[in-house]
């Protein structure tokens, strides 16, 4: 009897996705059918994205770089799924290209000129793109950080890899074997922390302000670096209670898919802020599910976050920070980089945040150790110069596909036949 309410609750899940899938492929036909279509060999760069909606964090951030970047090369956006088509439409402000099969994939780029394929993930639909050579394909990321995900072996599917600056470079070198550092990635730093702006959600006032960035629970024990379970509850808290702090709370879009209980602790943290902002208005703590990131980062006095790209992206920013150390001993941490000398907030630690604060802020040397791990991570952080590094990385880039073409002797596409992709999310 069990097994089958289980089986009817799985059997309706997925009607429920199927019939969302279908209104979102629908939505996103009649949105592409009321635009003027792509003129025909445009686009010199395209961003490749086989993902929903869930993960469009991966790609909000590049939105204002890669917008950038569309001024010198034009640049579309490949979308392979519905929902995710949906968003990028409403919000990338950038051309996109609505790919759902492997022949619809096919067809697009048949009518375009695209020398050079971005990938901010490792989605295994990513292998479909591969098929399709004399073109460069390169893994762009989408953070910079110490977890385990930034050295995988797949790193080696791609043409190129283009890297923040030299922390990448050693953490690379010292996991991937035969893997030429010097050929196949080019250092590029931060392009999105030239872009940490926004409107503030409040008015600026004698309030410290502190932004608290978990990441979502990990769908295994190694990467279990979510804190909202273990210190979430107990920091925001005791920052609610002084009366003198403002908190920005940016949870990861994912929190709760694997375990409810973080969820619920999640929601419970999203309930203590709406509570306090009623108790006193003029605190305006924020809950921020935005797609926008960069003015949370420039705004905070401090930030405290897991164990993720957030950590980098404030690094980038060069302001003080707390890490959360993860309390599962499974989690891998790697302690060869910034983490080896981070200031860490432990789990029991998390009520006295307002004193872990004050430590980390009035440090008279915290200011040179940091600017000596933003230099080791990013390289030169001056307004501009990433984006220029970004820009000259892809111009590279060009050259050397002009020079491939330049020698080649046979003009023609050696495609194989198309498998179909299901059209799903």
């Amino acid at each position: 009897m069990v097994d089958a309410i289980g089986d009817a609750k799985k059997a309706a899940a997925l009607l429920r996705k199927a019939l969302a899938t279908r209104s979102a492929v629908a939505g996103v036909r009649r949105t592409v059918a009321s635009t003027p279509p792509h003129p025909a060999g445009h686009f010199r760069v395209a961003v490749y994205f086989a993902d929903g909606e869930v993960n469009m964090y991966q790609m909000r951030q590049w939105y204002k770089p890669l917008a950038e970047l569309a001024k010198t090369w034009p640049v579309v956006i490949l979308s392979r799924a519905a929902t995710g088509a949906r968003s990028l439409l409403r919000e990338s402000g950038l051309p996109v290209a609505f790919v759902p099969t492997v022949r619809d994939l096919e067809d697009y780029i048949a009518t375009q000129d695209i020398r050079v394929v971005l990938y901010v993930n490792q989605n295994t639909r990513n292998f479909q793109m591969f098929r399709y050579g004399r073109r460069w394909h390169v893994f762009i990321n989408h953070g910079e950080s110490d977890k385990m995900y930034m050295t995988t072996n797949q790193y080696k599917a791609y043409d190129y890899a283009f890297i923040a600056g030299d922390a990448a470079r050693e953490r690379l070198q010292r996991v991937l074997w035969d893997y030429d550092l010097d050929r196949r990635t080019l250092q590029i730093g931060r392009p999105q922390a030239d872009h940490y702006s926004g409107t503030l959600p409040y008015t600026p006032d004698a309030r410290t302000v502190v932004l608290y960035a978990p990441t979502w629970e990990g769908d295994r024990p190694s990467a279990h670096y979510g804190s909202i379970l273990t210190h979430g509850e107990a920091l925001v808290a005791a920052l609610l209670a002084t009366g003198e702090h403002r908190v920005i709370y940016r949870p990861h879009p994912r929190s709760g898919v694997v375990n409810a209980e973080y969820g619920a602790a999640n929601a419970r943290i999203i309930a203590a802020l709406a509570a306090a902002n009623t108790a006193d208005p003029a605190a305006h703590h924020v809950f921020d599910d935005g797609p926008e990131l960069g003015w949370q980062l420039a705004a905070a006095d401090l930030a405290v976050v897991d164990i993720s790209a957030m950590v980098y992206d404030r690094l980038a920013a060069d302001k003080p920070l707390l890490v959360t150390r993860p309390a599962d001993p499974e989690a891998i941490v790697d302690t060869h980089g910034y983490l080896s000398a981070c200031e860490w907030l432990d789990a029991a630690a998390a009520g006295q945040i307002v004193a872990e604060g004050h430590r980390v802020l009035d440090d008279p040397d915290a200011v040179a150790r940091l600017e000596q791990w933003v230099q080791h991570y990013f390289g030169d952080t001056a307004p501009g110069a990433a984006t220029a590094r970004f820009h000259a990385a892809i111009g590279e880039l060009m050259t050397r596909w002009e020079h491939w073409h330049a020698e080649s002797a046979d003009d023609d596409l050696d495609i194989p036949e198309p498998e179909e992709a299901e059209l799903d999310d």
